[in-house]
Formats: C-alpha cells, sequence, structure tokens
C-alpha cells in the first residue's frame, strides 16, 4: 500500500497576528509618548532659554549705560494709564579734568583747556561742568549754562584745548574740576503692547525739554530697537524702573524690576544699579 506524505504549512493564527498587533501597537504608543514628551520638554525650555537670554541682554545693557551716565541726568517718565515707562539719561562719551575755563562772572569765552582725555573728543559733542539737575541738561542753551557744544579740539603734549560754537560761561565750578563729554541722550522705554510689554532702546534723537515719549510723533524718537519681550508688569501699578535722586550724601540708584513670564514660569528682577559718577 503506498504510503501518502503530508505537508506542513508554515503560518500564522489569527490569535498570534491579533497578538502580535496589539504588543506592537502598545510599543508605538509609548515610544510616541516619549517622543512627544521629550520634543515639549526641548520646545519648552527653549522658549525659557530665550526669553532668560533677552532678559539678561536687556539688564546688562542697561546696567552699562546707567553706570556710565552723566551726573543727574537721568529723569523717568510714566504714562498715568501705564502704557509705557520711560528711562532717559546721557551716556558719557568720555571725561576728563579741565585746567582753566570761564565761570560766571567772568568775561564770556569760546574755549577751555583740559587734561588729555583717555577716549576722544569730536565735534559736536556736548561738554558739562557741573551739571546738578535734568533742566541744566536738557534744556535749550544759551551763552551761561552748563552745557555747551564742541566745535574743534586741539592738542598739545598732555593738555587739550577746546574750542565751543560761541563764547560762554559756565555756571558754577566743579568742585573736583570734572568735564564730561557725551553725544546724545538715549531712553529705555517699557511700553504696553496688545500682548505683553516690551522694553525698547531709543537713541539719536537729540535733546528734548521735556522727556520724550514713545506715543509721541515718530519723527521725534523713531520706532526704537527692541531689547526684550515677556514682559508682564502692570506698569501703572508695578512699574519696572524705579529712580531714586542722588542727594548730599549718596549717588543716584536706579532700581530695575521688570517682571517675565513664559510657559507659566516666571521671573521677576530685582536688580539695583548705583550711578558711581559725581559732579
Amino acid at each position: 500500500m503506498p504510503c501518502r506524505s503530508r505537508s506542513k504549512r508554515a503560518g500564522f493564527t489569527l490569535i498570534e497576528m491579533v497578538t502580535v498587533i496589539l504588543i506592537l501597537s502598545i510599543i508605538v504608543v509609548g515610544v510616541s509618548s516619549f517622543v512627544i514628551f521629550g520634543t515639549r520638554i526641548f520646545v519648552e525650555s527653549s522658549a525659557v532659554d530665550q526669553v532668560l537670554s533677552q532678559s539678561r541682554f536687556g539688564i546688562e545693557r542697561m546696567t552699562r549705560d546707567i553706570r556710565r551716565a552723566v551726573p543727574n541726568s537721568m529723569r523717568v517718565l510714566t504714562a498715568t494709564d501705564g502704557s509705557y515707562q520711560c528711562l532717559e539719561l546721557l551716556p558719557i562719551s568720555t571725561s576728563t579734568s579741565y585746567l582753566d575755563a570761564t565761570f560766571v562772572p567772568q568775561t564770556a569765552q569760546n574755549s577751555l583747556t583740559a587734561i588729555k582725555s583717555v577716549g576722544s573728543i569730536t565735534a559736536a559733542q556736548s561738554v558739562l561742568i557741573y551739571p546738578l539737575t535734568t533742566t541744566e541738561i536738557y534744556h535749550p542753551l544759551g551763552t551761561t549754562a552748563k552745557r555747551f557744544t564742541v566745535q574743534s579740539v586741539a592738542e598739545s603734549g598732555d593738555q587739550l584745548t577746546i574750542n565751543l560754537t560761541q563764547s560762554v560761561r559756565f555756571t558754577e565750578a566743579s568742585p573736583l574740576k570734572r568735564l564730561y563729554l557725551a553725544d546724545n541722550p538715549l531712553s529705555y522705554c517699557f511700553i504696553n503692547t496688545t500682548n505683553n510689554v516690551e522694553l525698547r532702546l531709543y537713541q539719536d534723537y537729540g535733546y528734548q525739554p521735556n522727556q520724550p515719549s514713545p506715543t509721541m510723533s515718530p519723527t521725534v524718537m523713531g520706532n526704537g530697537v527692541l531689547m526684550a519681550q515677556n514682559i508682564t508688569n502692570t506698569l501703572a501699578v508695578n512699574p519696572a524702573i524705579i529712580l531714586m535722586p542722588s542727594t548730599l550724601v549718596t549717588n543716584a540708584i536706579v532700581h530695575l524690576q521688570p517682571v517675565f513670564s513664559v510657559n507659566g514660569e516666571t521671573f521677576n528682577y530685582q536688580h539695583q544699579v548705583q550711578v558711581m559718577n559725581v559732579p
């Protein structure tokens, strides 16, 4: 009787296929959850890092300019509706000590002599001696004041002759014979936008008798340079800037306290900057 050979056919049963599909689904869900979670952490960390970098840059830039401000040149303007808050100051270009200058009641002259400064002095810069108030710094110039404009500079050894644009008399002499040179004022403004508060830097708008604001005509201050975002201060209630003017015994101090917020996290700065320069 002939023998019949039975061939065995390899394959999967329905139960095995369903089991494999379930196992693969669990693995895919676990891996995708891990990837999504890791990606979300990376995105959130990057956003926090970006805001922290912006905040540090803005605060450090403000600190640097405040520390090199002409004495008594800082003034703060806060809108009553909390739409903006601005700190204006006049940064020092260079400084030195004067040897001879004309003061009241002497006859007006168009030049003064000083010790050679470390930094260069150029035409159109402002020369200041013993500024005590913002009015003496920012208001229009006459022939008797504390700020005048440089026309030219002549150097002879360690001595400078600074020629001015007109014959003048300085109002008061500096007890320490300090002389400051400066270019143009600048302003740091916290501006309330639709979503949050921005920090902007405004420059090259010239000397204004009244402190300018970002709500004035754009031709006055321009659009400014964006320095930082994601600031959440309610400026009318929680100002980002508090100025303590100088007294006879203390220098001026600026309190910087912007609040930055991102992804539900809040970073509250409490930073004090002392103006080291004195008249």
